[in-house]
């Protein structure tokens, strides 16, 4: 019935740390970007092999209540080779792990 998940939103609130958190510090590719002027918002997609991450941009969204059984997106989780090397480029970039 399923083959791959196809892709994944994610909402965030500052574009331009959003942007560079997922593209120049995770190195995602942007394969395309949008400013919604009807929802004074932006969607960026980003290519995660063959999945697509959709990266929401919107600047009041209402904040998700932290608790990890609450309804919603609880975590995303990639494949690497390399667990130690992969802590050890995200720290060099200075993103704690």
């Amino acid at each position: 019935m399923f083959d791959i998940i196809h892709h994944i939103a994610i909402i965030g609130s500052d574009y331009e740390k959003s942007k560079h958190f997922y593209v120049d510090l995770l190195g995602f590719k942007v394969i395309r970007e949008n400013y919604r002027k009807e929802r004074d918002d932006y969607k960026i997609d980003l290519a995660c092999g063959p999945q697509e991450i959709e990266l929401f941009i919107i600047k009041n969204a209402p904040a998700r209540v932290n608790y990890p059984e609450a309804l919603g997106l609880r975590h995303l989780a990639f494949k690497v080779e390399s667990v130690a090397d992969t802590v050890k480029e995200l720290n060099g970039k200075g993103i704690e792990t």
